[in-house]
């Protein structure tokens, strides 16, 4: 079969052809239905910093949210069936992520995948959203929730309405907060009735005196991290979760001052991935999918560079 993938740093995703997996004890094999491309699949092309995270060695197969339809099933999985719909979460237990370590991702039709990071799809939820939820969806869920905190009564800032941002807003929104959002591309801007922002601007520091309680960061541009402490409110938490740049220069001053509280958030929990199901299913989140073919991988990949795209890509493989 084909798969895109990564090479090294500054190198173009290569089409190879890949032995088909099989699926060996605690495996199944997915048959890919859907995979999203990431502004960090960019990144990690861009930066040497990622090469860390391929320690098992080059080739990779990228695509880190994939949904599709199991194949096959291997010896001890027989919990599961030929023919159920699963999201994958990004993250293994053994601490590699799918494209990254030693597990390939979605830019292939097939992929193995496990317990870990098995999530059954429900079947009102199509695939092109169960692949954005399984990064975009997954790790903005629980960023907002599990690790800020997000509930009623909460003043939110948000920073980056793309795919992560528009489902942690949304997500925040939905539970009662408060939310107000940053984003540069002018057309997103315009997502924010759709989401149920309170306001939206271009810089989160905008609304310094609003007295924000939880700011989370989707862009991780090193001053969207910066503008992000300068705005908090007294005891406010900034949750870092974007890395489009992997260093930021902040001002300590009301870091200490108003004794603020910085975590950072990586991925989540495949029962994040369920509550995010569960609201897809609601049909209360719906955020702005771009469909594209499984070739037009790194042409998306290329446009996210770039900038001002609206929406998630998503390559939709034929059956």
């Amino acid at each position: 079969m084909k798969a895109w993938q990564f090479v090294g740093t500054d190198k173009p995703l290569e089409l190879n052809d890949v032995a088909e997996p099989k699926a060996g004890p605690g495996q199944v094999v997915v048959d890919v239905k859907a995979s999203g491309v990431c502004h960090s699949d960019v990144t990690t092309i861009d930066d040497p910093g990622w090469m860390a995270l391929f320690r098992h060695g080059l080739p990779r197969t990228m695509g880190h949210e994939s949904a599709g339809v199991i194949s096959e099933v291997g010896e001890g999985m027989d919990h599961w069936k030929v023919g159920d719909r699963v999201g994958l979460a990004p993250v293994m237990s053994d601490g590699d992520a799918l494209g990254y370590g030693k597990w390939d991702g979605g830019f292939a039709p097939r992929m193995l995948a496990t317990d870990d990071n098995l999530v059954a799809l429900p079947d009102e939820v199509a695939f092109d959203l169960g692949a954005m939820a399984t990064d975009a969806g997954l790790t903005s869920y629980h960023a907002m929730m599990a690790v800020g905190g997000a509930k009623k009564g909460m003043k939110v800032g948000v920073i980056g309405l793309g795919g992560l941002g528009y489902i942690g807003a949304r997500a925040a929104a939905l539970v009662g907060a408060e939310v107000y959002g940053a984003e540069i591309n002018p057309e997103t801007r315009k997502l924010a009735d759709e989401i149920g922002l309170a306001g939206v601007a271009d810089s989160i520091d905008t609304f310094k005196d609003l007295g924000l309680d939880l700011i989370v960061d989707y862009a991780g541009f090193g001053t969207t991290t910066s503008a992000a402490i300068e705005t908090l409110a007294e005891f406010g938490t900034l949750v870092q979760v974007g890395m489009g740049r992997l260093e930021s220069t902040i001002n300590t001053y009301p870091l200490i001052v108003n004794q603020l509280s910085i975590k950072g958030s990586k991925s989540g929990t495949k029962e994040d991935l369920a509550g995010i199901y569960e609201l897809m299913r609601s049909g209360q989140l719906n955020p702005p999918i771009n469909h594209i073919t499984h070739a037009d991988i790194p042409e998306a990949i290329d446009k996210l560079r770039v900038g001002g795209v609206v929406g998630r890509f998503i390559a939709m493989y034929e059956d």
